[in-house]
């Protein structure tokens, strides 16, 4: 695994695997019974985690994976949850990676020279 840096596991991208570094309080609203209870679920450091997507609006819950188990996480306790992502691709969300298809004019539309593309 190359050294990248740690991330709260709400900022992988959908579909991301990471390995869980270490758990930690994010907010004054997660006490030790909340951190525990995470630990108590399998987020331990080393155990590989991954971020299956979001509900809906891209928020919460997160749908998260670990060992073969699926949990539903609130926002504020994934962002208790600090990864190492297995790529630098796993922190880019999905719109924003660089697309692999050539970037085409859509049909009708102006290219540079001015001329429509047919």
């Amino acid at each position: 695994m190359s050294p990248l840096a740690t991330l709260c596991l709400h900022q992988l991208a959908d579909g991301a695997r990471a390995t869980v570094a270490r758990v930690v309080s994010a907010s004054p609203e997660i006490d030790a019974v909340a951190l525990r209870r995470l630990g108590e679920l399998g987020f331990l450091p080393g155990e590989p985690v991954q971020l299956l997507r979001r509900g809906p609006g891209g928020r919460e819950p997160l749908a998260v994976v670990i060992g073969e188990t699926m949990f539903a996480l609130r926002l504020l306790e994934a962002q208790c949850i600090e990864v190492k992502p297995d790529n630098l691709a796993a922190t880019l969300p999905a719109e924003r990676r660089a697309d692999p298809s050539p970037a085409t004019p859509p049909r009708g539309a102006a290219t540079e020279g001015g001329v429509a593309a047919p």
